[in-house]
């Protein structure tokens, strides 16, 4: 016998889960092309200033929603250095 109101909590689950993986899609197709820019450009592929603003940023929008800013802090930390991995790849041709 299959539980409905966890059955209905789950598929909002997915739902979440595949918004999520098409934003990140999205978010990588900019980055790559930023990361082409700055390659063409000689511009360094990591901005610690850029960072650390958008880590602050990140860390208020998730107190505001009432989500964990140290899991937040992490996951764009995760976010960035795969960001920056690609731009140092970009920028090796």
């Amino acid at each position: 016998m299959t539980d409905d109101v966890l059955k209905r909590y789950r598929k909002s689950i997915d739902n979440i889960d595949a918004a999520l993986v098409c934003l990140l899609a999205e978010r990588f197709k900019i980055t790559q092309a930023v990361g082409e820019y700055k390659a063409t450009t000689g511009l360094p592929a990591a901005d610690p200033g850029r960072e650390e603003a958008q880590i602050a940023r990140l860390r208020r929008l998730s107190e505001e929603a009432e989500l964990d800013p140290e899991f937040s802090e992490k996951f764009l930390r995760f976010i960035i250095d795969e960001v920056i991995r690609h731009h140092r790849a970009a920028q090796q041709g």
